[in-house]
C-alpha cells in the first residue's frame, strides 16, 4: 500500500498507524495540517472492509477538518483518526485507554473528540490516558445536536440563495442518516413546518422519526427518486456519486455527512444540472465550533459563532454564482487560502 501515491494523500503531515495486541487496538491517525493551530478531529470507530480503506477514509477526513476549521475561522488545523472494528461489539476500556496513549504521544500535535461509532463516554476513556480530548461530559459535552443546528442554519441559507424563500414551511427535505444529527436535523425542520422522507438502515432509528415528526420513511436506495427539495444526506460519504446524481430531484443538496461528493468532479455535475450543493465541511462546523469552545464553555457564546455558517455559505454560493463555479471549488479556494496565509504569519 503506497500512502503517498494515494489520491486522498494530500501532503498529510503525519500519519500514525497504532497497533495494541492486548486490547486489539488497530488505528490510523492522520494529521493533515498544524497552519492553523493543532489538528483537531474526531475519532470514528467503524469495521472497514480493509485497511486502505480504513487509511483512504482517514486522509480524506482530517483534509476536510483543515478546510473545516479554516472556514469556520477556528484557530486549528485539520486531523482525523478512525480505529478499525466493530462499535456495537469490539469496544473495551482497554482499547480507549491505548487509543488515548497513541494520542498522547503526539504531544498535542493532535487533539482527539468523538465522531460516528464514538460517544462521550468512550473519550472519557480516553481522556484518562491523555490531555488531548475535547467535547467531554460536563464541558461541551456532545457535539451532535450543535452540528445539526449548524446543518440547519446552513440549510436555510441554501434554501434562501436557491429558492428565494425564507420559511421552511410546507418544504419537502430528504434525509438519509438518522443517527444523532440526523435526528436532531428532522426536529428543527419539523419545527418549522417541513416536510420530511427519511431512510436509515436502523428501523428503530426510522420509527422514532416517522412517530415523533410524522416522517414518510422509503427504503435506502429509494431515498434519491424522492421528489423533494432539499436532499440532505447526513450518513456516510460519497453518496453524491455518477450513479446516484441522475436519480437526485432535489434543487439542494445540503446536510451533515463528511465527504458528500465522491469525486470532486461531482460538484462540477451537480452545478451543471441546476442543484445547489452546500459543501459538506461548511455546513456541518457546528460540531467542531462548540467544542473549541471548551473551556469554560458558554453555549450561547458557541451557537453565536455557529450562526455564522449561513453569512459563510451565502458567501461561497455568491462567489460560486459570480464566477460559474462549483461551490465546492470555491470552498475549497477559500479554505487552501487561508490555510496558507496562516504559514506566512
Amino acid at each position: 500500500m503506497a500512502v503517498f501515491n494515494l489520491r486522498a494523500y494530500d501532503d498529510h503531515e503525519q500519519i500514525v498507524f497504532c497497533r495494541d495486541v492486548e486490547s486489539g487496538l488497530k488505528a490510523i491517525i492522520c494529521v493533515h495540517n498544524t497552519n492553523l493551530g493543532p489538528a483537531v478531529g474526531g475519532c470514528r470507530m467503524w469495521d472497514y472492509n480493509s485497511d486502505e480503506g480504513a487509511l483512504i477514509d482517514a486522509l480524506r477526513l482530517s483534509r476536510g477538518m483543515t478546510y473545516k476549521n479554516a472556514m469556520a475561522g477556528l484557530q486549528m488545523g485539520g486531523g482525523k483518526s478512525v480505529i478499525i472494528g466493530n462499535s456495537k461489539t469490539m469496544k473495551s476500556e482497554e482499547l480507549f485507554r491505548a487509543f488515548g496513549r497513541f494520542v498522547d504521544k503526539l504531544s498535542g500535535k493532535y487533539i482527539t473528540a468523538e465522531d460516528v461509532g464514538i460517544t462521550p463516554q468512550d473519550m472519557a476513556i480516553v481522556h484518562k490516558e491523555t490531555d488531548h480530548v475535547l467535547g467531554l461530559e460536563g464541558k461541551s459535552g456532545d457535539p451532535s445536536p450543535v452540528t445539526a443546528y449548524g446543518v440547519f442554519t446552513g440549510l436555510k441559507a441554501a434554501v434562501h440563495h436557491r429558492l428565494g424563500r425564507d420559511d421552511l414551511d410546507g418544504l419537502k427535505v430528504s434525509v438519509q442518516g438518522l443517527g444523532h444529527v440526523g435526528y436532531y436535523l428532522c426536529r428543527h425542520l419539523h419545527e418549522q413546518g417541513a416536510q420530511l422522507v427519511v431512510t436509515d438502515i436502523n428501523q428503530e432509528s426510522v420509527d422514532r422519526v416517522v412517530d415523533e415528526f410524522g416522517a414518510t420513511a422509503v427504503d435506502t436506495d429509494e431515498i434519491y427518486h424522492q421528489e423533494v427539495d432539499v436532499y440532505a444526506p447526513c450518513a456516510l460519504g460519497a453518496t453524491i456519486n455518477d450513479n446516484t446524481i441522475p436519480k437526485i430531484q432535489a434543487s439542494v443538496i445540503a446536510g451533515a455527512a463528511n465527504n458528500q461528493l465522491a469525486e470532486d468532479r461531482h460538484g462540477q455535475i451537480l452545478m451543471e444540472k441546476g442543484i445547489l450543493y452546500a459543501p459538506d465541511y461548511v455546513i456541518n462546523a457546528g460540531g467542531i465550533i462548540n467544542v473549541s469552545f471548551e473551556e469554560n464553555y458558554d453555549q450561547a457564546a458557541a451557537l453565536k459563532k455557529v450562526d455564522e455558517i449561513y453569512g459563510t455559505l451565502s458567501e461561497v454560493f455568491e462567489a460560486s454564482k459570480s464566477s460559474g463555479r462549483p461551490t465546492n471549488v470555491i470552498a475549497d479556494e477559500i479554505a487552501r487560502q487561508r490555510v496558507a496565509d496562516a504559514k506566512q504569519k
